[in-house]
C-alpha cells in the first residue's frame, strides 16, 4: 500500500469511532492524523515514552507487551488489522508503561491527542463513542485476569483456541479451523504459559482427537469435545495449586508460618521473571 496515495478521511469514515463525523470533520481529524509506516520488529513507542497520540493498525500486527527487570518479555496484547490502542494512555497524561512493536510490516495511522480533544469538544457523543471502547477493552483485561487466576494453563489454552466461537452458535461440534496470529512464543507469553507448556498441552489434545495441528493452523474437530474437555469449576485448579503445596507450621506461641512448596504444575505458568510458581511465604504475628 502506497501510504502517499493513502486517503485518510475516507479511512477514517470507516472506523466506527469515526463514522458518524461529516466529510469536515474527518478532514480536520485527518489533519492531525499521521501515517506511520513500520517494518517487523520495529519499534512503536517504549515504556516511558511521552503519549501524545493513539494508534489504528492499518495493514500488519503489532504486539504491546512489558520488560521486566531481567529483560524477561510479557506479553499484554497481539493486535490487528483495524484494530487501535494507547486511547486509555493517551488521557492520563502519562508516558506509556508498556512498550509497543510491529510483529509484521505495518501500516498504522497515529491519531494526535489535540484531535481528538477538539472533536471531543465539538461533539460529545464522539466521547461516549471512545468511552465505550476503552470500556470493551477494560472488560477485555478483566477477563485476562479472572481467566489467569482461575483456570489450569490447560483451559486457558482451549479457551484461547475457542475464542472465536459464538457462545450460543447452534453447531458447535462442528470442525473448523483457527489460525495462530503469532509465533507460538508469543502467544504462550500472551496467556502467561512457558512455550514448552502451550506446546505440549496442543500435542496432547491432537493425541485425544481434539484438534489437529498443521504449523500455525489448529484444526479443531469437534468445538463441543473440546469446549467440554476438562471442565472444572472455576477456582478448582487455583484451590488445587494452594491444596497441593501449602503447609502450615508453627514456629513459636502466637506466630506461625505458610508456606506455599512449587507445585507439580509448575512449568504452566511464569510472572514477568520468566520463572513458574515458586515458594511464596508469608508470615503473621500476633502481638
Amino acid at each position: 500500500m502506497d501510504a502517499r496515495a493513502f486517503d485518510v478521511p475516507k479511512y477514517l469514515a470507516m472506523l466506527p469511532l469515526f463514522d458518524a463525523l461529516s466529510p469536515d470533520e474527518l478532514r480536520e481529524v485527518a489533519a492531525g492524523s499521521t501515517l506511520r509506516r513500520l517494518t517487523r520488529g520495529e519499534i512503536v513507542f517504549r515504556a516511558g515514552d511521552p503519549c501524545n497520540e493513539f494508534f489504528v493498525i492499518v495493514t500488519g500486527q503489532v504486539k504491546l507487551f512489558m520488560l521486566a527487570p531481567s529483560g524477561q518479555e510479557k506479553v499484554v496484547e497481539v493486535m490487528g488489522t483495524g484494530q487501535s490502542f494507547g486511547e486509555a494512555i493517551m488521557f492520563t497524561d502519562r508516558p506509556y508503561f508498556l512498550n509497543s512493536q510491529a510483529l509484521a510490516d505495518s501500516l498504522l495511522l497515529s491519531v494526535s491527542k489535540q484531535a481528538v480533544i477538539a472533536e471531543i469538544v465539538r461533539d460529545h457523543r464522539f466521547a461516549l463513542r471512545m468511552l465505550g471502547g476503552m470500556s470493551r477493552k477494560m472488560h477485555g483485561l478483566v477477563r485476562d485476569v479472572e481467566t489467569y487466576a482461575l483456570h489450569s494453563g490447560r483451559q486457558r489454552v482451549i479457551r484461547y483456541l475457542l475464542r472465536d466461537r459464538a457462545p450460543d452458535a447452534a453447531d458447535t461440534a462442528a470442525s473448523h479451523t483457527v489460525s495462530l496470529p503469532a509465533s507460538k512464543v508469543t502467544i504462550s507469553s500472551r496467556l502467561s504459559l512457558t512455550p514448552e507448556y502451550f506446546s505440549r498441552v496442543l500435542h496432547e489434545l491432537e493425541a485425544q482427537g481434539l484438534i489437529e495441528i498443521h504449523g500455525r493452523d489448529i484444526r479443531i474437530l469437534d468445538a463441543r469435545r473440546l469446549a467440554e474437555h476438562e471442565v472444572q469449576p472455576q477456582g478448582s485448579a487455583f484451590n488445587a495449586n494452594i491444596a497441593a503445596g501449602a503447609c502450615l507450621d508453627a514456629e513459636k506461641p502466637g506466630t506461625h508460618r505458610i508456606s506455599i512448596a512449587p507445585v507439580a504444575n509448575a512449568s504452566e505458568t511464569r510472572d514477568l521473571n520468566g520463572v513458574g510458581s515458586s515458594a511464596v511465604k508469608g508470615e503473621k504475628t500476633s502481638r
